[in-house]
């Protein structure tokens, strides 16, 4: 295990304690708690037409909270059944030690490996070494053929793709035969993103860097998920009227008129798009909180598994 807390490009490798009614990482990344309420909250969606005024808001950080809820109820039902400090400076043969220890235990129930990793690590090395069966970020090679292949079934989906799909299930918005655009590449969303939205039966384009007309392909999407990491890159001018639009990016820029100097902002510019698409995540609030709720998802999906719990 390996972090610097106070560093944004140190990497850490969560230690995800086994299920005793509740998911604690160390504490030097802060305590991951479930909370159950007396009610639970359920949005279903009605697409609006082209000329609405605004658009409906993505709630993730509502249905990320529903998740938990009923995780946390399964979790005390597995229970009653079943009864069941890091430093940057860390070498790579230290990290694939414990890796190995952690892949050896069976209270740990997950591991995931935060990147980037520090620049005398190898990542692939390390991610490679995690067992499959624990790899609740999805990202083992295994994982990831076994969502390209048609007729496979990954152990584990990777927690951000998962989330958005998630809340297009959860707000009943049809993704069969639909026309989606993904905007970004990347092994952590882009991809696997991609890959998810193809196997729910829509017809996928990815936007990249060497994308000729962007914003004329991006036009003619039901839905997109942006996740390319640049601020407001997705105008109002880019959206069809009436798409559903799921903002992963989200990025601190300067704003003298905020109380802290600062604000979050996502890849869409949400003010302008909200205007035009049906549905639309917001930052923060959006795709955030339901990463971490896919992340509790998986850990209690691997906990299951090992100990046969239906």
């Amino acid at each position: 295990m390996f972090t610097d807390c106070s560093s944004s490009t140190t990497s850490r490798l969560i230690h995800l304690n086994s299920l005793n009614g509740a998911f604690l990482p160390r504490p030097c990344f802060g305590q991951l708690s479930l909370r159950t309420t007396a009610s639970t909250w359920r949005c279903t969606l009605s697409i609006r037409s082209s000329s609405s005024p605004s658009a409906i808001v993505i709630n993730g950080k509502a249905e990320a909270k529903n998740i938990r809820d009923d995780i946390k109820i399964e979790v005390s039902r597995m229970k009653e059944s079943i009864g069941v400090v890091p430093a940057e400076d860390s070498s790579e043969e230290e990290v694939l030690k414990s890796v190995s220890g952690f892949n050896d235990d069976p209270s740990v129930h997950g591991i995931l490996v935060q990147l980037p990793l520090p620049s005398h690590m190898d990542e692939q090395s390390i991610l490679n070494a995690v067992s499959i069966e624990k790899d609740v970020d999805g990202f083992h090679p295994l994982n990831i053929g076994g969502l390209a292949m048609r007729g496979r079934e990954p152990l584990f989906l990777p927690c951000t793709p998962k989330g958005c799909i998630e809340l297009l299930h959860r707000y009943k918005i049809d993704i069969i035969g639909k026309r989606a655009v993904v905007l970004g590449r990347s092994n952590i969303v882009g991809m696997p993103a991609a890959l998810l939205l193809q196997r729910e039966d829509a017809t996928v384009t990815i936007i990249h860097s060497r994308t000729i007309n962007p914003e004329e392909i991006t036009r003619q999407a039901d839905i997109i998920i942006a996740a390319v990491g640049q601020p407001n890159m997705v105008r109002g001018s880019w959206i069809k009227p009436g798409a559903v639009v799921i903002d992963v990016g989200i990025k601190r820029v300067e704003d003298p008129s905020a109380a802290h100097g600062y604000r979050w902002v996502g890849d869409v510019c949400y003010e302008e798009a909200s205007k035009v698409a049906s549905a639309i995540t917001p930052v923060p609030g959006g795709v955030g909180p339901m990463t971490i709720a896919m992340l509790l998802s998986n850990t209690f999906t691997s906990a299951k598994r090992f100990h046969n719990f239906q």
